[in-house]
């Protein structure tokens, strides 16, 4: 294992691997940052951002596309600007005082995926939604009544989509099959329940045996289900919220983890961290978002 030098997160989430940069990215999103880590150099920086930027894809254009309070934007990051330049993609229904997006990546053809929710988690408000966004705009909600959206994910063939609900109060992961011409999931149907575990299933990754890794936020564990929904593997890892996972590297068989702060004495040295480890698995590229 090793640790990202310097970094501390109050919630850092969305890691991702940006191949053309040889980089890693992430967010923290209360902090209202997006970090890069050079892969080759080790040299770890951010930029800042006017709203709170929850999940990130590379863009096929360049710069990073985001999920943020208002809605979907392109970010611009300079080499030298300290902040970020936004420009505004999509706003998303329903979005307003006290809600945000949360979760996203891309499908495999390149169709930006986010959802959702209302940030006071201890109201537990179902008023999380999923969009699709792509060349055509921000589709109408494909997923709604969630509370703390999470866990998308898609396998490697693009056929299967996953996504969870990790309120404490729901637990869950379920799968979709994906039309990935039409970019339409249905017949959706519980992958995994959590309810009965300690930590719930946060951010997620997929490797290239299609199976599905998912941090276990507040069990300082990451998870691996194999396709048919069985528990085959299971990390310890160093904090207690890991918060999102995904692979990368020259040959995508390392996996970085991000994590929040928990504020426990117990947590104190890792909480917040963004770690890299090496479970012995590649993962699968990810497309970047097509305009």
């Amino acid at each position: 294992m090793e640790r990202v030098s310097g970094v501390s997160c109050a919630v850092g989430e969305s890691p991702l691997w940006h191949a053309a940069e040889g980089a890693w990215y992430w967010v923290d999103i209360p902090a209202r940052r997006v970090w890069r880590l050079d892969a080759s150099s080790g040299v770890a920086r951010f930029w800042s951002t006017n709203e709170m930027a929850a999940c990130i894809a590379a863009s096929a254009g360049g710069g990073l596309i985001a999920g943020m309070e208002t809605g979907i934007f392109s970010l611009t990051l300079g080499e030298s600007e300290a902040a970020a330049e936004h420009t505004l993609a999509a706003p998303a229904e329903g979005l307003g005082p006290g809600l945000r997006f949360n979760d996203g990546r891309c499908d495999r053809q390149g169709r930006f995926w986010a959802g959702t929710m209302f940030m006071d988690m201890s109201a537990a408000r179902p008023d999380g939604k999923l969009f699709r966004y792509d060349a055509q705009g921000i589709s109408p909600p494909m997923v709604s009544e969630l509370v703390t959206q999470n866990g998308l994910a898609f396998s490697p063939d693009g056929r299967i989509m996953y996504l969870s609900d990790s309120h404490p109060s729901r637990r869950i992961v379920w799968t979709f099959d994906y039309d990935a011409d039409a970019g339409v999931p249905h017949s959706r149907r519980v992958f995994a329940d959590m309810s009965n575990q300690t930590g719930r299933p946060d951010g997620a990754a997929v490797d290239a045996d299609g199976c599905y890794w998912v941090c276990g936020n507040d069990g300082g564990y990451i998870v691996r289900f194999t396709p048919d929904g069985r528990e085959d593997r299971r990390l310890q890892v160093p904090m207690l919220k890991p918060s999102m996972c995904a692979f990368g590297g020259k040959d995508l068989d390392t996996l970085i983890v991000t994590s929040i702060a928990s504020g426990k004495p117990e947590d104190a040295e890792f909480g917040g961290a963004v770690i890299l480890l090496r479970p012995g698995v590649q993962g699968v590229a990810e497309t970047p978002f097509k305009a």
